[in-house]
């Protein structure tokens, strides 16, 4: 049988243009269609389009560092959650939740990236762990960008593009069966209506169902549903209206405690949590766009959005005394085991108007972005304790175990201890303007002003629910960010830029002034936001007649008000400590020719950081000096293709005083096209079954997953 098979980054028309250039200049590209014989059609890895609005360049252009995850890639990679997306992603660690924060926990670049999480270009505030069913790709902008995304972004933002309704139909399933009770059944559906062309209908479905390979006990339960509509497709004005909802039910896992500073030596199945634990989440987002071109140089669009958020947990977190040691009998072992409860509703309404208009002024081609940016947000959470210590009014202590031979069943009470109100309401504007000075030459600049309202209460309770207090934290912190950039096109296919950036991080970043899940402690309400600085020195490089592309980049970023414990105020932080990341990032991504394709990288990471008034100086949390992940899909016939993968993360430590060793993984795929609809294939992960720590926290360290294989059945129209 002979297909098309679209390559969608290839050489169009003739001279020294090719695709993605052609888009960097606003020129209309033409996509050669090339046909080989075979069955299979793909997309391919490399993409250059923002999925930012408001980044009006093409991903050449962009003075930023830029790392885009497809849904072919993702595809391939058979990614089941964001944390399994963002593990291809060089530069990126993961850090394990707490009671408080569950949900995805990523470090980029050296800064906790938990709060900078968006859907669409709009923030994804909610505590839960976000699955790719309705993802389209998932882009990743490193560095700090709150000239464009608002308070945080310190590493950088995770931005993910849902599915749209299309003009074409597309009937798509995909059936995975694994080891460790892995599976999982999404569909995909796009109608165009009989409304026209224009118009188009679409839904996506998830149901997962997923034991931890390697690991006793723990197991999620997920089902989603995203339909969306779109009226207008094709024309001058666009309405795109969206649902998703995504409910989650697991056994949380909370891993192993910490012996001496290190993982303890025991059999990575051990789980040291309760079958009655339980973590369920509940999130749900209803968005409308509306996009208007007004004439060929000015196009408007507004965005309105409700998400809602709801949470039930009570976890198990293991701990040990402090007098054991690595070398003890872990039969002999007392497993102390701290529980915590919670439940809370955060819910979220936000606005946007954004501009965008191409203009010039004398021999100066301009392409400026401005917008204004609304929401409101609310937290509401109540948590509660028990720990191995008998409450006084019930009487029921929560049992202990052996590190060797963990077992054992509690299903008591927890008291609550806190309850919290949370009101945070955000004001914006900014304006980014990129100067197109000549053919080689464009200044970009931006400044965005923010104004961050909260009023933050608290209600505390002892051991038998008795109140104790209650406080009132307000603060209303007022930013300005800034961004400029100079871009140099020493050929079209190529940029070379310098560019600095600012951000701000306030202390009711998260919606709450809560700073220590553990203690419940609120040490930085007085505090004003810290504020981080970056300078980055990059080239972008548009290969193989624009089947590859290549970036690299120096970076450093400075967070010179730091919050450290204030040493003269037990109980309290001051912003009296210093932060740097220097590093250096290498990514490789697109065809290397019709039957290979690639996606590789390299990130080395410099940490230090310095607390002033003590003289204390050490390693930032979770940074590993060297990540490194490679991807390669070979059509090796006309039915078959094979994937083979590494993944690299170098030792890593918390509170300078805890650490895990370095890991490689690697994986696999094989794939069988039975024809151009149906697919077979399997993914093999961790192929060697490396004992590995994926998740670190300050108190449990997580092991991550086993040898994973998932067969998978794929029918596409």
């Amino acid at each position: 049988m002979r297909m098309r098979r679209l390559i969608s980054n290839t050489l169009v028309g003739t001279g020294a243009g090719t695709m993605l250039a052609g888009m960097a200049f606003g020129q209309e590209p033409r996509v050669e269609e090339i046909l080989v014989e075979g069955v299979l059609r793909r997309d391919s890895y490399l993409q250059d389009e923002n999925s930012i609005g408001k980044l009006t360049e093409s991903l050449l252009d962009t003075p930023q560092s830029v790392t885009t995850l497809s849904s072919q890639m993702m595809q391939d990679r058979n990614v089941m959650s964001l944390d399994d997306a963002l593990r291809n992603v060089p530069g990126i660690t993961l850090g394990a939740g707490e009671f408080s924060w569950q949900g995805n926990n990523p470090t980029v670049r050296g800064f906790s990236s938990r709060n900078d999480m968006f859907l669409d270009g709009m923030r994804d505030t909610g505590n839960y762990a976000r699955d790719p069913f309705n993802m389209d790709s998932v882009q990743v902008l490193l560095g700090p960008s709150s000239v464009v995304f608002g308070r945080g972004s310190t590493g950088g933002v995770i931005n993910q593009s849902t599915k749209k309704p299309q003009q074409d139909e597309l009937r798509s399933l995909h059936i995975n069966m694994g080891n460790a009770g892995i599976r999982r059944i999404t569909a995909d559906l796009n109608q165009p209506l009989n409304m026209g062309e224009s118009s188009a209908f679409r839904v996506n479905v998830l149901a997962h169902r997923a034991e931890v390979p390697g690991r006793d006990v723990a197991e999620s339960r997920r089902d989603g549903l995203a339909p969306s509509l779109s009226l207008g497709l094709g024309s001058a004005t666009r309405l795109t209206l969206s649902y998703m909802r995504l409910d989650s039910e697991s056994i949380p896992d909370y891993g192993f405690p910490w012996i001496e500073g290190r993982p303890p030596r025991v059999d990575r199945e051990n789980f040291y949590g309760f079958e009655t634990d339980f973590l369920d989440t509940q999130a749900e987002v209803a968005s409308a766009i509306l996009d208007r071109r007004i004439n060929s140089a000015v196009s408007l669009d507004a965005q309105v959005r409700y998400a809602g958020y709801e949470r039930k947990s009570r976890i198990t977190e293991p701990q040990v005394d402090s007098f054991v040691s690595l070398d003890d009998d872990p039969r002999n072992v007392i497993v102390h085991r701290m529980i915590f409860s919670g439940e809370s509703k955060e819910e979220m309404f936000q606005g946007q108007l954004n501009l965008r208009a191409d203009f010039s002024t004398g021999a100066v081609n301009h392409t400026l972005a401005a917008g204004v940016e609304m929401s409101s947000e609310t937290s509401n959470p109540v948590f509660g304790f028990a720990s191995q210590t008998p409450f006084f009014d019930y009487g029921l202590p929560v049992p202990t175990t052996r590190l060797g031979n963990p077992g054992g069943f509690f299903d008591g009470p927890t008291a609550r201890r806190l309850q919290a109100e949370t009101t945070s309401d955000t004001q914006a504007a900014y304006v980014l303007d990129t100067l197109q000075l000549n053919e080689r030459w464009s200044l970009s600049a931006g400044i965005r002003w923010d104004r961050f309202d909260t009023d933050y209460s608290e209600y505390r309770f002892d051991v038998n629910g008795a109140a104790t207090g209650n406080a009132d934290f307000p603060a209303i912190d007022i930013e300005t960010s800034y961004r400029a950039a100079l871009i140099y096109k020493p050929i079209a296919e190529s940029s070379i830029y310098l560019g600095w950036g600012t951000s701000f991080n306030p202390s009711a970043e998260s919606i709450s002034f809560i700073s220590s899940g553990r203690g419940l402690n609120t040490s930085n309400a007085s505090l004003e936001p810290e504020e981080n600085e970056s300078l980055e020195l990059g080239l972008k490089w548009i290969l193989l007649d624009g089947q590859m592309a290549a970036d690299a980049a120096l970076f450093r970023i400075d967070k010179n008000n730091a919050r450290v414990p204030d040493p003269f105020n037990p109980g309290f932080n001051t912003l009296a400590g210093e932060q740097r990341i220097r590093g250096f990032s290498f990514n490789l991504t697109g065809n290397i020719n019709e039957s290979l394709e690639l996606m590789t990288g390299y990130t080395r990471l410099n940490d230090e950081q310095l607390n002033r008034l003590t003289g204390a100086s050490g390693d930032i949390d979770n940074v590993a000096a060297n990540t490194f992940s490679f991807w390669m899909n070979w059509i090796a016939s006309i039915r078959f293709d094979l994937g083979v993968g590494a993944r690299y993360v170098d030792e890593r430590a918390v509170n300078n005083s805890k650490w895990v060793d370095d890991y490689w993984a690697f994986d696999a795929m094989l794939e069988y096209a039975y024809s151009d609809n149906l697919r077979f294939k399997l993914n093999l992960t961790n192929l060697t079954d490396e004992v590995y720590f994926d998740q670190l926290h300050p108190w449990h360290v997580i092991p991550g997953q086993g040898l994973t294989a998932v067969f998978a059945v794929n029918l596409d129209y």
